[in-house]
């Protein structure tokens, strides 16, 4: 998710802790919980820090140990002693760090629903895990979390049962979101009817996905609108091997095939030279693949200048 509902949702979850009696009746011990859902549904990603190391150090680790199962109860541990001592809360540290936790655990749980994915069974698997079924902003979601806070803060309305609504509101979207995921892509495979590998990835329209469907030969992208299906573009896997195994000698290959998964390589001869451009054909739009690698080489297959990342502007999707 993005930042912004991350810390909704932490503000959000200090009310629900106002169901319990005690949170509720001692001021200082509920802003010490606040302290702790907010702080603690950001923590993981803290690791965008690595950016300063530069990108390819940045794709290594975001998402990664930081949001893995050590990494559930590290946050807690680290953050509750510093927050019970400035609140003058250490009686109800327990109460902190559990709170904590569950923010910690929100955050993850709800990066795994994204398209990006998260390495949320690290130690035990390095696999990323994405379950494809919500965008990254997730407008109800948004919508429905910032109505609650509206409500608590311009009514009399207890805030413990509030937010236990809301919540219950919010694992039912994403349970109504699941099962549409799992509607269109039953949909995309019965309709195209070749054998491979099918992502079909959320937007923000609820009945609106792009799908990318990787074959031994080619890759074909299209949008799913309701139940009728678009195909957009088919890519071919044709790539000089000995131009294409050059380029693997970088960093920024090698951190890109750490993370992406529906590789796609392109070789083109360009200036007494080449250079091949590496993409991960989930993050398609509108024809383009904006994510990947581009490594120039002479012509004697030496690497000239590598270039990693993005290529569009940061409101453009895809948002992942």
């Amino acid at each position: 998710m993005d930042t912004g509902s991350h810390l909704l949702f932490g503000a959000t979850l200090a009310g629900a802790a106002m169901i319990d009696p005690m949170v509720s009746s001692q001021p200082e011990l509920f802003h010490a919980i606040l302290a702790a859902t907010m702080v603690g549904s950001h923590a993981p990603d803290l690791d965008t820090m690595a950016r300063i190391k530069g990108y390819p150090t940045y794709i290594r680790i975001h998402r990664g140990f930081t949001h893995s199962l050590p990494a559930l109860v590290l946050w807690p541990l680290l953050l509750t002693p510093p927050i019970a001592a400035g609140f003058g809360v250490w009686e109800h540290a327990v109460h902190v760090f559990v709170w904590c936790l569950i923010a910690v655990m929100l955050h993850v749980f709800m990066d795994w629903f994204n398209v990006y994915g998260v390495q949320c069974f690290r130690p035990f698997s390095s696999k990323w895990q994405h379950l494809d079924v919500l965008a990254l902003f997730e407008p109800f979601l948004f919508g429905l979390h910032a109505l609650g806070i509206g409500l608590w803060c311009l009514t009399s309305l207890p805030p413990g049962p509030l937010f236990l609504i809301i919540y219950g509101l919010t694992f039912a979207y994403i349970a109504f979101r699941t099962w549409l995921h799992g509607r269109a892509v039953s949909l995309v495979r019965r309709t195209v009817g070749e054998a491979g590998v099918y992502h079909v990835l959320p937007g923000l329209h609820w009945f609106r996905w792009q799908f990318v469907v990787e074959t031994e030969s080619y890759f074909c992208t299209g949008t799913l609108q309701g139940k009728r299906l678009f195909v957009q573009e088919r890519y071919g896997k044709e790539a000089d091997p000995l131009v294409v195994e050059a380029t693997k000698t970088t960093d920024g290959v090698r951190a890109f095939l750490y993370f992406a998964q529906r590789v796609y390589v392109r070789c083109k001869e360009r200036n007494n030279g080449y250079v091949v451009e590496w993409r991960d054909v989930r993050f398609w739009h509108k024809n383009e693949l904006p994510f990947g690698v581009d490594v120039e080489l002479d012509s004697n297959l030496n690497v000239v200048h590598t270039s990693f990342g993005w290529r569009k502007k940061a409101w453009d999707p895809p948002y992942v």
